[in-house]
């Protein structure tokens, strides 16, 4: 799956928006999220049990590494100054990359698992739905250059 399609379908499936790092991702109630598919989808009652269930699991296991993420990139940027210490920034920066693997490889699994919960009608729909809402979003940046090209250059002073 192309990476624009994977970002496009999870943003779309778990209802998180922007293109925020994997650690800095914050996903609604799942309800919210169950609620947006069925809407979409049609989802029966045991697909959304299941993909309840898929979504508690990955808060779970996702919500303490995202913790700690959070806590190194803070420590990281206290590091910032003339006394640092490169020992301790090397260290906490691989863990910090250690932890967005991990962090990446459980969101493209969770993914993996709630596409698998759909039928082939289902998986169609919401790829029409991914490419519609990729040309809106591309329509919009095409649409705020033409706005930014407009403009007349101001002078700096």
């Amino acid at each position: 799956m192309k990476l624009t399609k994977f970002v496009a379908t999870l943003a779309l499936t778990l209802g998180i928006a922007g293109a925020a790092a994997a650690q800095q991702m914050q996903a609604p109630p799942q309800g919210d999220q169950v609620d947006q598919l069925d809407q979409l989808l049609d989802l029966d009652e045991n697909q959304q049990q299941e993909i309840r269930g898929l979504l508690d699991e990955a808060e779970r296991q996702l919500a303490p590494k995202e913790q700690e993420a959070q806590a190194l990139q803070a420590r990281l940027g206290e590091y910032v100054g003339p006394d640092f210490d490169e020992n301790a920034i090397r260290q906490d920066a691989a863990r910090l990359g250690d932890l967005t693997g991990e962090i990446t490889a459980e969101t493209v699994l969770l993914q993996s698992r709630i596409e698998a919960v759909f039928t082939d009608e289902q998986r169609q729909r919401l790829d029409e739905a991914i490419a519609q809402q990729q040309q809106q979003m591309q329509d919009l940046q095409d649409q705020m250059q033409q706005q930014g090209g407009e403009q007349p250059a101001q002078p700096i002073q």
